[in-house]
């Protein structure tokens, strides 16, 4: 270490020396030679990814440097392209100890992105290079690949270092298939090994696309999930003036059918508009033994639903006239949603004390896209005034409007669909990401708890 420090100015008094006493070649060969040991001895420089660099995507790393003089200074960054070709990144800057180490788990930042001893701040606290963009991750057979690097703080702020970390959704031997049968369009996917394995019907969003990133990773954890859409996918029509219970009920059969399936019921994960969908299976549909409701509504919401072409509620509808606007021109629409407590509102009401299967509340206390804590504390209380008690429920201060599977960046503010806006989705950085690595294990437990199997076999590995 002591030779790495003295290098480069050996090389600057060297050069002083040799332009005084040596002869012009023998200085020029002496110069090279010094500058190459630098360069060698700079070389040594290296990042560590711990336990290893190739990870699914919810697994934290380890970000380790060696090599450094004593006490350098350094700035770290990471950077990634998501498949919209939208770049995030993020930086910090670290100083090493005595024998010229970073360790992120261990060394605080000084400065940058974040500060503080944040192991996975790196990742978490990544902002698009582009305004107002949620990192897209839809596809789960393409692995995101993160670059870290290790910059030198002063000058041109020069690489010293980069390891890539290869974050993969799809643990080995999951299997992923497209679902084109009856009304069902989405993607299934099946852990290794012969099972039984609980099934989860993931809603992460109503149409438009599908988001494979939940539901690849749950099946990595031992799940049979099948993540699906109600309109805007394949050959689902473009738009959507109602739901359909029955579609979603569709879905549940053709889990509970699959050979791998061990439990009786399924398991639902929901967030936001697809919480109240979520909340009326549970409430008319046999068959559903868990629900995970993320950051919805008590009451019916935007559309109305029918089951056996009955209407069973009618849609809370919004008025964009009470959305706030903000000095940096997005708004915030967390009170553009109709009182579903309101007498002309009952209606819209989901009557969950009818449910036999149980649930899980989570709501974000800073959630900006409506008021997740108080549709989750009127639940709580209906489920309550009727005697049941087949609940569990969670809150996240400084947490924002979107939940997800832990270490993707933070998201600020972006494109409200049904708004048709930017709007602010709430929440603090740091408080949202330890949200996330909270829930996502909550999560986990909950589905074991309430969808036991017999002889449930193991997750999947990279």
């Amino acid at each position: 270490m002591t030779a790495v420090v003295s290098c480069d100015q050996s090389v600057r008094n060297t050069s002083n020396l040799l332009n005084r006493t040596l002869p012009l070649g023998t200085k020029s060969n002496l110069v090279k030679k010094t500058t190459v040991l630098s360069e060698e001895m700079a070389s040594q420089i290296r990042v560590k990814l711990l336990p290893r660099a190739k990870c699914l995507f919810d697994e934290p790393v380890q970000v380790k440097v060696a090599g450094l003089r004593s006490r350098q200074v350094v700035t770290m960054r990471a950077r990634l392209t998501d498949e919209k070709g939208v770049v995030f990144s993020s930086s910090a800057t670290y100083r090493a100890d005595g024998s010229g180490e970073v360790d992120l788990e261990r060394d605080p930042s000084l400065r940058g992105s974040y500060v503080g001893v944040e192991p996975m701040g790196l990742l978490w606290s990544m902002r698009a290079d582009t305004l107002q963009k949620r990192f897209q991750k839809n596809n789960s057979l393409n692995p995101q690949v993160v670059k870290f690097s290790v910059l030198e703080e002063e000058g041109e702020g020069r690489i010293l270092a980069e390891v890539t970390n290869e974050r993969v959704f799809i643990g080995k031997g999951v299997t992923r298939l497209r679902v084109k049968e009856g009304n069902i369009r989405g993607v299934l996917f099946t852990p290794p090994g012969e099972g039984p394995f609980p099934a989860v019907l993931d809603l992460y969003t109503l149409g438009g696309g599908l988001s494979e990133k939940r539901a690849s990773l749950l099946a990595s954890r031992g799940f049979v999930v099948l993540t699906v859409a109600a309109y805007g996918y394949d050959d689902m029509p473009k738009k959507i003036q109602e739901v359909q219970l029955d579609y979603f009920e569709e879905a549940m059969q053709f889990l509970k059918k699959l050979d791998k399936v061990g439990s009786k019921g399924v398991g639902v994960l929901s967030l936001s508009k697809t919480g109240d969908v979520a909340l009326s299976m549970a409430s008319y549909l046999a068959g559903v033994d868990a629900v995970v409701w993320i950051n919805g509504c008590c009451a019916n919401t935007l559309f109305p639903l029918y089951y056996k072409k009955s209407l069973l509620h009618p849609g809370l509808l919004f008025d964009m006239s009470r959305m706030i606007p903000t000095e940096s021109g997005f708004g915030i629409v967390k009170n553009v949603i109709n009182n579903p407590l309101a007498e002309e509102n009952q209606a819209t009401l989901i009557p969950i004390e009818k449910a036999k299967g149980h649930f899980l509340f989570v709501a974000a206390e800073d959630d900006l896209n409506w008021d997740s804590k108080a549709h989750m504390d009127e639940l709580v209380e209906r489920l309550k005034r009727h005697g049941k008690m087949n609940f569990e429920s969670v809150c996240y201060p400084g947490a924002g409007h979107y939940l997800e599977p832990p270490y993707g960046p933070y998201c600020r503010s972006s494109i409200h669909y049904i708004a048709g806006t930017t709007v602010m989705w709430g929440g603090e950085p740091r408080s949202h990401a330890a949200a996330e690595v909270h829930m996502w294990k909550k999560i986990q437990e909950f589905f074991r708890s309430h969808l036991s199997c017999n002889d449930t076999q193991g997750t999947a590995k990279l």
